[in-house]
């Protein structure tokens, strides 16, 4: 038998600790909203408005109301049925205390209160109040206003009536307030991403209306769409040319309700988006494997049926059939698995099988009933098989050159020493000029330089094979190691930061741009695990006596103006244009130190927002992106002309 090592100190019953009430939310956050960053803070808010989304496809509810007060607070209402506040048979405290302190409590266990819900545990609510400075509910139910403050999770007094209301009113109105014990950074909502995430609920919530107002910019957006997801694969390909008309179906399998709509579209790349009761799942699942499946399969059938497939032709392969395709999966489960509590990945096993039926019978009837549309998606999969071929064909040749001259790297790049990739950067420059001064500035012992030359292809309008035989693309993706698209392997990456770093200017913007769109469409694992970062030069250089100081803005600018506190005539102030103008010692200790730099950590907080936004900017049609330049026209600063 073992002996216990005499260093090891005594394991007794004085040793388990027990957690009471909602304490073991505030000790691990991750577990329940996923961690403390600004990403969890947003997931406090949709956790809330999903308890009325659920009431909305109750169809108890139709409106929802969200409000961002000027003190950070923010406010859910809804006009559905009301949380309970009658006692609790068992915990002997009203319904509303219960749901609200009590995890794994709530009308989505059993079959009387929700047929279908976006909860998984049941800890949403709960979890909410639990991370909150304060927390207040008013329940709006029998012609009674009721009404409960906790503070921290722990009820400040029980449930009281504070009010009468018509008997036709009901509904809940919870205001809390995020503890800055628990989320300590500096960080704060942001009225886009909660915009984008109301949009899609609405999208995939039909004929409720969503309502955000932001009191501190005064911003407000109003969500209502009428036609569900064929309304969104419409908003998502507005900039497109589109094949066919939007092919939408809708059935119930075993008591899972299942929508789907799909329209192909002229572009290079997939946009396909997936929803379980309502919550975006970013990961995708089963119900989007099934979906992806129908539509390859379906398309081989048919293409065989009809003679546009020869004998001697291989089936089209899932990227083949994908190219182009804008479609939208919605499936509304009575008891969904996810991955974990922050839902992104459907786990439930038969959806893959009832989503493969409805629309693969869907889809081929529209094929079949509509041949022209079915010729045209076909024609796209052949060419696009086509190019897939010769785009494997250079991507070999890329990978077996680089075997053959033992993965010798671009000679444009200067390397570092260490082989560590969790240790090393690299900086993608623009032009030599710059790229001098940041390989004679860097620290060669982590960092690298890669420049390059002039704007790289523009990769929304281009498909693979083209992009594989330009030079600037090919030394990236020989630098970065990982190879591109189906071949993409992360753990080959041999830099763990990956920093774009081009000049504060409008053709700076517009390679970053262009980078972004390369990485986003090919790449995009490593913006996913937080490998892409964007470095922030400084616009000015302050000199006054013998101190300088650098400034990153404008309103730093005049910051460090009003401090130097002299007249402005006697400030030498230099405005940087680019890279270039900066001396190495000058962009070391600016822009590449990492004790004293800013880098921006490139996120994809919504795929959908991203892809259109991408599409608009870059993509064919002309008119999108100057309605976008119109739009924000007067928001520009520093143009350089």
């Amino acid at each position: 038998m073992a002996q216990q090592s005499g260093n090891q100190g005594a394991y007794t019953a004085l040793d388990i600790q027990v957690l009471e009430g909602l304490e073991a939310v505030r000790r691990r956050p991750g577990m329940y909203v996923g961690g403390t960053d600004i990403k969890a803070l947003h997931h406090l808010v949709y956790e809330v408005v999903d308890n009325s989304i659920d009431e909305a496809l109750a169809g108890a509810c139709n409106r929802i109301e969200i409000t961002i007060h000027p003190d950070s607070s923010v406010t859910v209402e809804d006009n559905g049925r009301g949380i309970p506040t009658d006692m609790h048979p068992v915990k002997q405290k009203s319904a509303l205390e219960v749901v609200m302190t009590t995890l794994h409590a709530g009308g989505k266990f059993g079959t009387g209160g929700y047929k279908v819900s976006g909860g998984l545990h049941g800890v949403g609510v709960s979890a909410v109040n639990a991370l909150s400075e304060w927390c207040e509910v008013e329940v709006r139910r029998n012609s009674q206003v009721f009404f409960q403050r906790y503070e921290r999770g722990i009820p400040v007094e029980p449930v009281k009536v504070i009010g009468k209301c018509p008997p036709e009113v009901s509904g809940n109105k919870t205001t809390f307030l995020f503890d800055r014990e628990i989320f300590k950074d500096e960080i704060d909502y942001r009225f886009e991403n909660l915009s984008q995430r109301f949009r899609e609920m609405a999208f995939v919530t039909k004929k409720t209306q969503i309502r955000l107002t932001d009191q501190r910019s005064h911003k407000e957006a109003t969500f209502y769409f009428d036609g569900g997801i064929t309304s969104f694969v419409r908003y998502l390909n507005r900039n497109r040319g589109v094949l066919h008309p939007v092919v939408y179906t809708e059935k119930e399998v075993d008591r899972v309700g299942i929508e789907a709509a799909i329209q192909f579209t002229d572009a290079y790349a997939e946009s396909v988006y997936s929803f379980a009761n309502t919550i975006n799942t970013i990961d995708g699942g089963t119900h989007l494997t099934g979906l992806r499946s129908a539509i390859t399969r379906v398309i081989n059938d048919y293409a065989r049926r009809s003679n546009l497939l020869k004998d001697t032709d291989a089936n089209f392969t899932g990227d083949d059939t994908r190219e182009g395709l804008t479609a939208i999966v919605s499936i509304k489960h009575p008891d969904p698995q996810f991955e974990s509590q922050t839902k992104v990945k459907l786990m439930n096993a038969e959806v893959q099988t009832y989503v493969q039926q409805v629309v693969g019978e869907k889809f081929f009837n529209f094929l079949e009933e509509n041949p022209s549309a079915a010729k045209a998606i076909i024609q796209k999969c052949l060419t696009s098989a086509r190019a897939r071929d010769a785009a494997r064909k250079a991507r070999d040749l890329v990978i077996r050159k680089s075997a053959l001259e033992s993965l010798t790297l671009p000679g444009k790049l200067a390397d570092c020493s260490e082989r560590d990739p969790s240790k090393t950067e690299l900086y993608i420059v623009e032009g030599d000029s710059a790229g001098g001064s940041a390989k004679q500035g860097r620290d060669r012992h982590f960092q690298a330089i890669l420049p390059l030359r002039g704007q790289i292809l523009n990769t929304e309008r281009a498909r693979l094979d083209k992009i594989l035989s330009n030079n600037e693309v090919k030394a990236l993706i020989s630098a970065i190691g990982t190879s591109i698209g189906e071949t993409f392997d992360l753990s080959n990456l041999r830099y763990g930061r990956i920093i774009i770093m081009t000049d504060a200017d409008v053709d700076g913007s517009h390679i970053r741009t262009l980078l972004l769109t390369f990485f986003f469409r090919y790449m995009p694992q490593l913006i996913e695990q937080g490998h892409m970062f964007i470095a922030q030069p400084p616009l000015y250089r302050i000199a006054y006596k013998n101190q300088v100081r650098y400034a990153y803005t404008e309103q730093e600018k005049e910051k460090v103006v009003k401090e130097i506190g002299t007249s402005a005539d006697k400030i030498n102030l230099q405005r940087y244009k680019g890279l270039g103008e900066m001396n190495p010692s000058q962009l070391w200790e600016t822009t590449m130190n990492p004790e004293n730099r800013t880098l921006l950590l490139v996120t994809i907080e919504d795929a959908a927002v991203v892809d259109r936004t991408f599409d608009m900017l870059m993509g064919e049609a002309v008119p999108p992106r100057t309605r976008f330049i119109q739009t924000h026209a007067r928001d520009v600063r520093n143009l350089d002309i």
